[in-house]
Parts: structure tokens; C-alpha cells; sequence
């Protein structure tokens, strides 16, 4: 019995995480494992009433589940950065959700706008450090609001947190077993003091591990790679900021925010699982958004909670629709509605 915390959220959240626990609904009946849903109101409508975002009551409650199953968070009433400071990254940090976890592939009859590319060319995932960088939010100003104002934003890299994120890659590129290839996408050439860390950590490790090939590529080239040659890559490992930038550009090219899926891991914790798309607030109420990333990051919240076989039967159903159902990932542009394809994706299992 597993107890999953569901955080639905703003906008078309509550939606997609709809499907998304319609398809767990099915799964559960057909793999024999069970599973409690709490549900929680936290996002844009809770603060407006309440002015609340995150309380205590309820993180110390959201410690104890053994997932997290979010929509998403952003509402057009609400000024940006609120819930995403206040629920997102007090939930990534609070619960030592170390890794970001983002897989980019591109799946069957899911356009890419790389030419000459097909599915087969397009199978990896990036780790990206989740709790550390230049996200930590340190810094200060000096002279503010004069001509001689100068802001610092401090990249904060420790050993242990570096430490941390490259073996938990080094043993998923292990684990993977595909090229068996990790490549550390990062700066060493400008960025001397916090890629020195990066680097030395990464190659003391890597002797650990000499089943695993290990390249490095600098952050731009990695995103040039990424377009003209995405098939060299296996699993890609950097900080956060980085692994912010690239995960998009990842998005992309598997085929658009409607099909990208991502973990927040605490591989001893609770871990969180969300689409990557935003709150889409426009389509709101329509029955037309694209729930196929919520329902791929519930499968991988199976496969994170040892339930390989239903999280293997999840991403082939989802494949079985896009391949041979659905006009396009876009919005209103799918051939069927929200609700529909979560139908779809239930009969394929």
C-alpha cells in the first residue's frame, strides 16, 4: 500500500493529474499493487483565500507519504515566483529532493522539429542537481538604485552535494545499461572555482565505475550536440542551473512540454513527480489539454517506487497513442480531449 500525496494545483493541473490517477486507477487493478490518495489544495486559489502557501502542518504531512503527484503551480492571479519559491522549491529543498530527474525521448508519431531524426535517435536523461547552485538564492546588492549598483548571485557547490548527485548518475547510467555513457555537461573553461569541484569529483568517481564511459562537454556545446546529434548522448549529468536550460531544450525536442515528464528524487525520501508543462491557465475548463507528461510522470513515480512492470505497460501505452492515435501533442490539436485520452491510454495498457 503505497500513501501518495496528490497536489492537482493551478490551472489545467487538476486536469491532467485527473488522467494521470484514472491510468493508476487501471494499473493498480491490472499489476496488484495499492495505492492511498490524500489530496491536497495547495496553489494559486489557497493563497488568494488564505495567504497561505505551504504550511508546516501540511509539509510535516507531505514528509511522511511515499510520493508526490503534482500538476502544477502558477496562477495568472498571483504574481510570479510566490508558489514557485514558496511550494516548489520549498518542497525540492525542504525535502532534499536532490535530483532532477529528466528523461528526453521521443516517442513514436511525436514530431520533432529535428530534421532527419526519428525516435530511435532520441533516448536519454539528464541529472541535474536540484538543490544547490546558483538557485540557493544567495546573494546581496550593493549600492542599490545608484550608478554604482553591483548585484552577487552565489553559485554554492559543496562536495557533498556534488558528491551525491554524480553517483546517483554514475549508478542510473549503470542501472540504464544502454551506452553506458555519462557525460558531464558543464563550464570548467570560465567558470573555474565551482566546475574545478564538478570536475575533479567527477573524474574520482568515475574510477569507481569503470564499466561506465565517461565524456564532458561544455554547457553550449552540449546544446548545440543536443540538435545536430542527440543520439550520442546516454544520460547527461550537471548542476541546476545548466540542467534548468538544457531539460527545455530537451523538451522540445521530444516533441513539446505536452509529452515532458520529471522527478524531483530523495532516493532515502519523498520524492515528487510533475509534467514539466506550466498551469496552461487559458485552457483551463476546456477538456483540451494534453495529459499525456502527467501521465508519464506518474509512470515514473511506478517505476521510482519499485513497480517496474506497471510503469514498463504505462510508457508503452503512451507510445501505442501517440504512434497510432493522436494528430499532434498540442493543445486542441489532438484529435480527442483531455478526459479521452486518458481513455486511450487506460484501453492500451
Amino acid at each position: 500500500m503505497y500513501k501518495i500525496a496528490v497536489l492537482p494545483g493551478d490551472g489545467t493541473g487538476p486536469e491532467v493529474i485527473q488522467e494521470g490517477l484514472k491510468v493508476l486507477d487501471a494499473l493498480s487493478q491490472k499489476c496488484g499493487f495499492k495505492y492511498e490518495k490524500v489530496m491536497y489544495d495547495l496553489g494559486g486559489e489557497r493563497y488568494k483565500k488564505t495567504g497561505e502557501i505551504l504550511p508546516d502542518s501540511v509539509f510535516n504531512e507531505l514528509k511522511k507519504v511515499d510520493a508526490i503527484y503534482l500538476g502544477a503551480v502558477g496562477h495568472p492571479d498571483v504574481k510570479p515566483g510566490i508558489l514557485e519559491q514558496g511550494l516548489l522549491l520549498k518542497l525540492r529543498f525542504g525535502l532534499q529532493q536532490y535530483i532532477n530527474l529528466r528523461p528526453v525521448k521521443l516517442y513514436p508519431g511525436v514530431w520533432t522539429p529535428l530534421k532527419d531524426k526519428e525516435s530511435k535517435d532520441v533516448d536519454f536523461v539528464v541529472v541535474r542537481e536540484n538543490n544547490e547552485g546558483l538557485y540557493v538564492g544567495e546573494g546581496e546588492f550593493r549600492n542599490k538604485g545608484t550608478k554604482d549598483e553591483v548585484a552577487l548571485q552565489v553559485s554554492r557547490n559543496t562536495r557533498k552535494g556534488v558528491e551525491r548527485c554524480l553517483r546517483y548518475a554514475f549508478e542510473y547510467t549503470r542501472k540504464r545499461n544502454k551506452r553506458k555513457t555519462l557525460t558531464l555537461c558543464g563550464k570548467t573553461n570560465v567558470l573555474t572555482y565551482a566546475w574545478d569541484l564538478w570536475e575533479r569529483t567527477f573524474r574520482e568517481i568515475a574510477k569507481e565505475y569503470s564499466d561506465v564511459k565517461t565524456d564532458y562537454a561544455h554547457v553550449d556545446a552540449t546544446c548545440m550536440w543536443m540538435v545536430k546529434n542527440p543520439e550520442w548522448f546516454d544520460v547527461i549529468v550537471t548542476d541546476n542551473m545548466f540542467g534548468d536550460i538544457i531539460t527545455d531544450l530537451g523538451a522540445m525536442i521530444q516533441g513539446g512540454m505536452g509529452i515532458a515528464a520529471g522527478g524531483n528524487i530523495n532516493p532515502g525520501g519523498v520524492s515528487m513527480f510533475e509534467p514539466i508543462g506550466g498551469s496552461a491557465p487559458k485552457y483551463t475548463g476546456k477538456n483540451v489539454i494534453n495529459p499525456l507528461a502527467a501521465i508519464c510522470a506518474g509512470g515514473m513515480m511506478l517505476e521510482i517506487l519499485g513497480e517496474k512492470d506497471a510503469a514498463d505497460r504505462l510508457e508503452k501505452a503512451v507510445m501505442e497513442v501517440t504512434d497510432k492515435k493522436l494528430k499532434s501533442l498540442s493543445a486542441g490539436k489532438m484529435g480527442y480531449s483531455t478526459t479521452e485520452v486518458g481513455d486511450l491510454v487506460v484501453k492500451h495498457l
